[in-house]
């Protein structure tokens, strides 16, 4: 009876733990903190974003594009696209499907030319805006950003996910992501 007991309480310990760690509604734009290695062909397109397009045969329509504000690009022939929230791929597809009524059998690639920049702030020696490059992670934005200061708190970061939502608490470690448009705050610590 007592074992029975001590494995319902140690389930329920379980589930509750599993329940406060995962993100609250989303906030983390459905990125996983420490998947890896982060590609330019997983990342979702947003505002800022510029990326090259190459339409085969059709050298007046291939061209770098910057996402706008509203998330969408002005492609020659095509018009308007929405871009921003698709992947590189899906991109591709949907700007060959709008093309296909006007050119035979288009071939559309598109390559991420530079992604928006991350933010750090808070206690760090150079706090900032910073090119986002693959595979960064909170201690190599940290080191990008000067070091931490001799205040700062070397236990956790507070990180806001493509500078939307609220911020939440992660542990500073090489394991946690730096994605586009991340906003990372380095606490003080308390003495």
């Amino acid at each position: 009876m007592i074992v029975k007991r001590l494995l319902a309480v140690i389930l329920f310990v379980g589930f509750a733990l599993a329940a406060c760690s995962s993100s609250p509604s989303g906030d983390d734009a459905g990125y996983s903190p420490t998947e890896a290695p982060i590609s330019a062909a997983s990342i979702k397109l947003e505002p800022g974003d510029k990326v090259h397009l190459t339409v085969f045969g059709e050298e007046s329509i291939s061209g770098d594009y910057e996402i706008d504000s509203e998330g969408f690009i002005s492609v020659p022939l095509a018009g308007l696209v929405k871009a921003g929230g698709l992947r590189k791929v899906e991109l591709e597809k949907k700007i060959a499907e709008m093309l296909s009524g006007l050119i035979k059998d288009p071939r559309v690639t598109a390559s991420v030319v530079s992604f928006r920049p991350f933010y750090i702030l808070g206690e760090v020696e150079k706090p900032g805006q910073y090119d986002f490059k693959s595979g960064l992670n909170v201690v190599s934005a940290m080191a990008i950003a000067g070091g931490a200061t001799y205040r700062a708190n070397r236990g956790h970061v507070l990180i806001q996910r493509g500078g939307v939502g609220k911020f939440q608490e992660f542990p500073m470690s090489p394991e946690i992501k730096v994605y586009p448009g991340d906003l990372i705050k380095v606490p003080e610590r308390f003495f």
